[in-house]
């Protein structure tokens, strides 16, 4: 269906309002799906399956459905490079630093630090316009995710290899977001993404062999924890990633990451017992406000 078509009905316009919604909950499960499956699995093995499966599905399902692939290899070479950044960079940082005992809330914290990175550099890298009161929502969100992390250090939990490793992820998803917004905004979903998951598992998979024991367990809550990071997470959160970034402004799509460390602590508290203190909670209450900020369109000139 056409996009405009899909836009201009009911269903379509529900569908495109539901999506920043829906995309939180699902990359918010992520940091949860890896708390789960961490501890029967070092993290490199871990994503080489993750990935290796999910290759292998988009193949199938861009060869069934007639998706186009890249017209050259320098446009391939791009949607790789966005890949393992978005891919290899930030989730293998993700997975590592909850692995050293980070956990699955305060990882989620440190990344949500993107929004003000993007936001400064959307404008040298591509041309985008950040207003006062974009800027100040995004300050206010980096002063509520400063905030909660500072209570957590303050309690001695985590390593600080592990911190350096969310930090890591930090500068990767930053860097993809906007390296994908300027040279491959416009990839198929479908062949797009099995090139980019691809490039992700062979670079990953020397890290696994020099580095890791390779020895799985194939527990009952392994095989969940992949299954779900599998279909619902690199099949559905990253294609909804992709379709925001297409959308909407970088700055803008990637203030949605604001959301995701509330929403996963949430989450892990019930599950893991990662509790959250009165400061936390502040914290989090300051950075849905800059979430606001963030996202109120700037008024129009007459």
């Amino acid at each position: 269906m056409p996009d405009s078509v899909s836009r201009s009905t009911p269903l379509g316009s529900w569908a495109i309002a539901a999506m920043p919604g829906v995309f939180v909950l699902l990359w918010s499960t992520g940091f949860i799906g890896a708390k789960f499956g961490l501890p029967y699995a070092e993290p490199m093995t871990f994503l080489v399956l993750r990935f290796a499966i999910v290759t292998v599905l988009l193949c199938v399902f861009a060869g069934l459905t007639a998706a186009p692939w890249p017209k050259s290899w320098r446009e391939a070479g791009h949607i790789a490079m966005a890949g393992l950044l978005l891919q290899a960079v930030y989730l293998g940082g993700v997975f590592a630093s909850i692995y050293h005992g980070v956990p699955a809330g305060i990882s989620a914290l440190i990344v949500g630090i993107q929004p003000l990175l993007v936001a400064a550099a959307a404008g040298p890298v591509l041309g985008e316009t950040v207003t006062r009161r974009q800027w100040l929502g995004l300050v206010l969100g980096l002063s509520g995710v400063v905030l909660v992390v500072w209570t957590k250090l303050g309690i001695g939990i985590g390593t600080p290899w592990g911190y350096a490793l969310s930090v890591i992820a930090l500068v990767g998803i930053t860097v993809g977001t906007l390296y994908q917004k300027r040279y491959c905004p416009g990839i198929d979903l479908r062949s797009g993404t099995a090139i980019q998951f691809a490039a992700t598992t062979v670079v990953l998979v020397p890290f696994a062999l020099l580095f890791e024991t390779r020895q799985v367990q194939w527990t009952g809550e392994f095989l969940f924890a992949l299954g779900w990071l599998c279909i619902v997470l690199s099949l559905g959160a990253i294609t909804l990633l992709f379709l925001l970034i297409r959308r909407g402004a970088a700055s803008k799509v990637s203030s949605l990451f604001f959301l995701v460390p509330p929403c996963t602590a949430l989450v892990a508290w019930p599950l893991f017992g990662e509790q959250l203190s009165l400061l936390a909670l502040i914290g989090m209450a300051a950075t849905m406000l800059g979430v606001a900020l963030v996202n109120i369109a700037p008024k129009k000139a007459a």
